[in-house]
C-alpha cells in the first residue's frame, strides 16, 4: 500500500500542490508591491540654523505615491528636529492646525501663537515651508492663514500665495537673511513697441544687491504680479555681474544677451534695464556689456559703449496709452 503522503514517482497530490501554487502566487505578490530601491522621490525638507540666519535642506525620500500622503509626509517631517544638531524644525512655536490641497495650491492654517514669532523668524519659516511644500509635484503655492485669517507680514499686507521662486538665493547659495522689498521694473507691452512700468514685491537674500535682484527679475520675466506685461530678455541670459561706480551702474551679459526670442524691439530691450534700474536711488545711468566687451553694436543701432539714461517716452499705461 502506497503512503498517502506522495503518489507514484514521489510527486505532490493535486490538492497541495494547488496550496502550494497559491501561496507562491501570494508571496510574489506581496513583493511587486513594493518600490524598487532608488525610485524613491526624494525631496529637500529646509531648517532652520538656530541663529536664526538661513535654511538648509536635508534630504528625505518619501513612501507614499499619492500627493495627499506626500504632503502629510513632508509636513510630519518639519514638525520633526532633524539630527543635525544645528538646526531645528520651522514648526516651532505654532501649530499647524490643518491644511487642505485644491488644484495645486496647498492651503496650511496655523495657530494664533505664529504671530508672536520675530519678523526674521517668521519669513525663515515661511520660506521653509514654501520650499519644502512645493517640491511635490501636484504643489505648486502655499497659501497660509492664521486661525482662518488671512497671514500679513510684518508690513501690515497681506502674504497670499506663495512659490518657492519668491524666495531669492543668491546664486544658488543658501539664505543667509531675508527682507521684503517693492521694486517697479519696466517689461514690455503687448506689440513690443513700448514698456509697461510693473510694481512686484519680493522676498530675497541680502547677500544679493538691489541692482543685481533688478537685473535677475528682469531676465526672470513678469510674474503673476504682472499680468499686461511681456518678457523683454531672453531667460536663458545669464548675468555675469553688476556693479555701481559713481552713480553708473554696470551690466555685465553672456551671449544669451544677443539672442532675440520674442518681438521686443532693440529698443525696449536696452530702456528697459535702464529705466529699471534708475528707479534705484543711487542709480543715474546704464551701461551693458556682453561677456564683458561693450565695442558692440546691440541689434545693429545701439554701440553698448554708450552710458545710457532713463528713457519714459517709451513707457505705455496699462490701457495702452502713452504717459
Amino acid at each position: 500500500m502506497k503512503d498517502n503522503a506522495t503518489n507514484a514517482g514521489g510527486r505532490l497530490p493535486a490538492g497541495r500542490l494547488v496550496f502550494l501554487l497559491l501561496f507562491l502566487l501570494l508571496a510574489c505578490a506581496g513583493c511587486g508591491g513594493r518600490k524598487p530601491e532608488g525610485q524613491e522621490t526624494v525631496v529637500s525638507v529646509y531648517y532652520i540654523n538656530k541663529e536664526e540666519t538661513r535654511i538648509s535642506p536635508v534630504e528625505r525620500a518619501l513612501e507614499g505615491e499619492e500627493t495627499q500622503e506626500r504632503v502629510g509626509e513632508v509636513l510630519e517631517a518639519l514638525r520633526e528636529n532633524p539630527v543635525e544638531m544645528a538646526l531645528r524644525s520651522p514648526v516651532s512655536g505654532f501649530e499647524i492646525q490643518s491644511w487642505k490641497l485644491k488644484e495645486a495650491q496647498l492651503s496650511l492654517d496655523v495657530s494664533e501663537d505664529y504671530k508672536k514669532l520675530s519678523a526674521t523668524a517668521e519669513v525663515l519659516v515661511r520660506a521653509a515651508l514654501v520650499r519644502s511644500l512645493t517640491q511635490i509635484p501636484g504643489v505648486s503655492h502655499v497659501e497660509m492663514t492664521v486661525n482662518g485669517e488671512a497671514l500679513t507680514d510684518s508690513l501690515g499686507s497681506v502674504v497670499g500665495p506663495m512659490t518657492a521662486d519668491m524666495f531669492i538665493d543668491n546664486a544658488g547659495n543658501e539664505i543667509n537673511a531675508y527682507e521684503k522689498t517693492r521694486i517697479k521694473l519696466y517689461f514690455a507691452n503687448a506689440s513690443g513697441d513700448g514698456l509697461v512700468e510693473s510694481l512686484v514685491t519680493r522676498v530675497y537674500s541680502t547677500n544679493i544687491s538691489m541692482e543685481k535682484l533688478v537685473v535677475e527679475q528682469l531676465v526672470a520675466g513678469p510674474g503673476e504680479d504682472s499680468p499686461d506685461s511681456y518678457p523683454v530678455l531672453n531667460p536663458n541670459t545669464r548675468v555675469l555681474g553688476v556693479t555701481v561706480k559713481d552713480g553708473t551702474c554696470y551690466v555685465n551679459f553672456d551671449d544669451g544677451f544677443l539672442t532675440q526670442t520674442n518681438n521686443t524691439t532693440g529698443e525696449v530691450v536696452i530702456y528697459a534695464i535702464a529705466n529699471s534700474l534708475i528707479e534705484l536711488p543711487n542709480v543715474n545711468k546704464v551701461q551693458i556689456a556682453v561677456n564683458g566687451r561693450t565695442d558692440l553694436v546691440y541689434r545693429e543701432t545701439f554701440d553698448l559703449s554708450t552710458i545710457f539714461d532713463r528713457n519714459l517716452d517709451l513707457v505705455y499705461n496699462s490701457d495702452g496709452e502713452e504717459e
